[in-house]
């Protein structure tokens, strides 16, 4: 999502990089391509002047180290107001409330909110050990209400029906005191939206804070509508006593503006941010993770996290015993590194966490997560004679698995050649080849990547 700022950001370090010194004239010229930069991402225009003048007192302040270059100096100084911008720290939920905390989810259509609440759902339950109950308030959009019936039942996770025609109120209250007798830790509410502002949504949406009161009121704001979703942040802000805010499709093809505005704007913290369909992609919001990741640094610490949650110890615990004893890395193992990497949110959410000189050994491979369920037809097409010996696989049994996997044989070949340089790779790493060695023969080592 922040390519093309992170690539502005770094032209303008390079260019300081020459200078001796900071001066008021190399300054100017900086702060220049970083407001341009800023207002290409689509953040607001009064954030980035006041954004713009901090980073010009502090670079030519008192703040600003001797024994740094001018380069050094600028980063230092712009991650800073950054991380500031964007709310200093990690704003967490407020659950301190008698049992049930209520948490009211708001937004416009189309915003995600439906699919946040059961991500949420799913971060309580296992990030916070909660029992939770969700219901939906949106009683103009049967699909609304099925898709998060639908998701409850995925989740496993309790769901109080709701049908078109009623009264939002009446569901609300009637779902909290289900809570009540039912011992419930937490009740998410999904609310209504509409494709704009109007002022029946905002009485609506008014009608129900007041009837619930809840500990938390969180804005579902789509990171995709750029200028338009902070006006909209704004406008809810205003109607209600927000507490937090939550920027969906964070991953998509967005230019950040909508995260770099939204906290400004509102006064309010970004307290989660999603990344894709699946429930598990919801990530609570560091701003000083995001600013690293804005001025190309990665975010190592998420990463990290990350694997710890999605990644089976036991499993790669076996692996690596079976490589220190010297024995191959086969088909089987290379199908559970899919499946862990799955976990994780897969190769693009890898690529996007990874500092900068990573990722650029790494640059030109074009990722495609979809490969990786393709790769895994392949493999489950094979014996497992096969799988723990791929040296075996000639024409014809490579015809076979082709047809079994409904795919072409280059497929198949594409798939093998894949494994063998991944078998390489844990070779350097069994032998403590180092992890930029490594990712700079990752081109094609990957599944999904070219």
């Amino acid at each position: 999502m922040f390519d093309n700022l992170s690539q502005r950001l770094s032209g303008v370090i390079k260019t300081l990089r020459g200078q001796a010194r900071l001066t008021e004239a190399n300054i100017q010229d900086a702060m220049r391509e970083v407001r341009m930069a800023l207002l290409e991402a689509d953040v607001a225009l009064p954030v980035v002047k006041d954004f713009i003048a901090k980073v010009r007192e502090r670079s030519l302040g008192q703040e600003v180290m001797s024994s740094l270059t001018p380069g050094q100096a600028v980063v230092q100084v712009v991650y800073q107001e950054l991380t500031l911008l964007m709310g200093d720290h990690n704003a967490t939920l407020n659950l301190a409330a008698r049992p049930p905390a209520v948490i009211l989810l708001a937004g416009l259509q189309g915003a995600g909110k439906t699919t946040t609440a059961g991500k949420l759902a799913k971060f309580l339950r296992e990030q916070m050990k909660k029992k939770v109950l969700l219901t939906s308030c949106d009683v103009y959009r049967p699909a609304a209400i099925e898709q998060l019936r639908t998701l409850a039942q995925q989740l496993e996770t309790d769901f109080f029906p709701s049908e078109v025609g009623q009264q939002p109120e009446k569901i609300a209250l009637d779902a909290l005191d289900f809570a009540r007798k039912h011992f419930h830790d937490v009740v998410i509410v999904d609310t209504a939206g509409r494709l704009g502002i109007d002022e029946a949504m905002m009485d609506e949406i008014k009608r129900l804070h007041a009837a619930l009161d809840p500990i938390e009121t969180l804005f579902v704001v789509d990171a995709m509508q750029g200028q338009d979703a902070v006006n909209t942040a704004k406008a809810f802000s205003d109607a209600l006593p927000l507490t937090g805010v939550i920027l969906t499709k964070l991953d998509g093809d967005s230019r950040g503006g909508a995260a770099l505005s939204v906290r400004q704007v509102t006064g309010k913290p970004i307290k989660f941010v999603g990344v894709g369909e699946k429930v598990a992609g919801l990530e609570p919001f560091y701003p000083d993770r995001m600013a690293s990741r804005v001025l190309g640094m990665g975010d190592v610490l998420s990463l990290i996290e990350d694997a710890q949650r999605g990644v089976d110890q036991d499993e790669a615990q076996k692996l690596a015993k079976k490589l220190k004893s010297g024995k191959s890395f086969d088909l089987e193992d290379f199908k559970q590194q899919m499946q862990q990497m799955k976990k994780m949110g897969g190769i693009s959410a890898l690529m996007d966490k990874l500092p900068g000189q990573l990722s650029q050994a790494a640059a030109g491979a074009q990722v495609d997560d979809k490969a990786i369920g393709r790769l895994e037809g392949i493999i489950n097409s094979m014996t497992p004679q096969e799988r723990r010996k791929p040296e075996i696989l000639k024409a014809g049994r490579k015809r076979r698995i082709a047809a079994g996997a409904g795919v072409q044989v280059q497929e198949v070949n594409r798939l093998l050649s894949q494994f063998e340089q991944t078998q390489k790779m844990m070779k350097m790493l069994s032998k403590g080849g180092g992890m930029a060695k490594m990712m700079r023969g990752m081109k094609g080592m990957l599944p999904g990547m070219r």
